[in-house]
């Protein structure tokens, strides 16, 4: 696996006080130089229920699989997605590209 996945409450309230924020049309991105490459996401109840939540976690941990070989370092990243009516993983792909594109995380 490219990156480990965070799961426990004090890695997430960690990015949340102290990472940097980056805002694209689809997703809020926070992160921080860590260790190892993780990735964590957030997705409310906002966003219907289960089933459709599930699938959204899925499509951004596959954008962010494709995307992890050509990051530049080791950085702890939290996804957040907006509320939308569709979503895709073109949307997702093109939105989290340009965020760390504009962070200076890609090259």
């Amino acid at each position: 696996m490219l990156y480990k996945r965070l799961k426990k409450n004090n890695e997430f309230s960690k990015l949340f006080t102290r990472g940097k924020k980056s805002f694209s049309p689809a997703l809020i991105v926070l992160y921080m130089p860590a260790k190892e490459t993780s990735l964590g996401i957030c997705v409310s109840k906002k966003h219907g229920k289960s089933v459709r939540r599930n699938r959204i976690k899925r499509l951004l941990r596959e954008v962010f699989r494709a995307l992890c070989p050509e990051l530049t370092g080791k950085y702890a990243v939290v996804l957040i997605p907006k509320q939308a009516e569709e979503y895709s993983y073109a949307a997702f792909y093109k939105s989290l590209k340009g965020a760390l594109r504009r962070e200076g995380l890609l090259p």
